[in-house]
């Protein structure tokens, strides 16, 4: 039987092993020195101290919040209830839906899609369209207590409302159409071509509101609502 050296099949071996010994430290030492715990000093922090989430929300003014109350028409009330679906503040704009039950018999709830400006840099308490002149936005905006400090000079130009940093919210909500059908404009004893003129305070989380529209005989058509409660959160960061 002929003898086989063993000698260079070890050192072979040996070689092999000393190779994916050096890989695998390499690896370790590459990982370790991306770990957050085994960072030196003088090492270059990622900030992400920065990197967040825009706000989206003014206190109770967020995507998925609701409002539910009445709207009153003289000596009549009228169940409604208000589906926020985006606030945008980047943008001062809000949308959703509006509900109100038993306004007709034709139709015993109806549901209009809303978008609404919200007063501040971007948009000022002068309407400007929808046949609103500035008597009216006077008129108006001066049934909310709270605007009696701007009553003489909202109208100037240097004038702007700051909404984030202030307990009362103002904004313009305006009905475009008719859910689930927008080809519907126009129904008996319902009309949504105005618009409201709205105040929402966030110490208390209401929302009051007047609606306006030239040719209603009835002006002054006040909404009353309040926020409902949720028991979870909207939205989160992880940090």
């Amino acid at each position: 039987m002929p003898i086989i050296s063993l000698t260079p099949q070890v050192e072979k071996y040996t070689c092999c092993k000393d190779s994916k010994t050096k890989q695998e430290t390499k690896r370790f030492k590459a990982s370790e020195q991306n770990s957050l715990v085994s960072r030196n000093e003088d090492d270059c922090w990622v900030d992400i101290s920065a990197r967040r989430l825009g706000n989206s929300r003014l206190g109770a003014l967020y995507d998925g919040s609701q409002f539910k109350g009445v709207q009153k028409c003289g000596i009549n009330k009228y169940n409604v209830l208000v589906d926020i679906k985006h606030v945008d503040l980047k943008e001062s704009k809000i949308s959703g839906y509006l509900n109100i039950e038993g306004l007709t018999n034709e139709c015993p709830q109806l549901t209009t899609f809303f978008e609404g400006e919200i007063i501040g840099p971007q948009y000022s308490f002068l309407t400007r369209k929808w046949q609103a002149q500035q008597y009216i936005d006077a008129c108006h905006w001066g049934k909310f207590p709270s605007f009696e400090p701007y009553i003489h000079t909202f109208n100037d130009d240097d004038f702007t409302y700051d909404p984030l940093n202030n307990d009362f919210i103002y904004m313009r909500w305006k009905e475009h159409f008719l859910v689930p059908d927008h080809r519907v404009s126009n129904i008996d004893g319902a009309s949504f071509a105005g618009f409201y003129y709205i105040c929402y305070q966030r110490s208390t989380n209401e929302i009051k509101g007047f609606y306006f529209y030239h040719n209603n005989e009835e002006w002054y058509q006040q909404l009353v609502l309040q926020h409902v409660q949720e028991r979870s959160f909207s939205n989160f960061e992880f940090r």
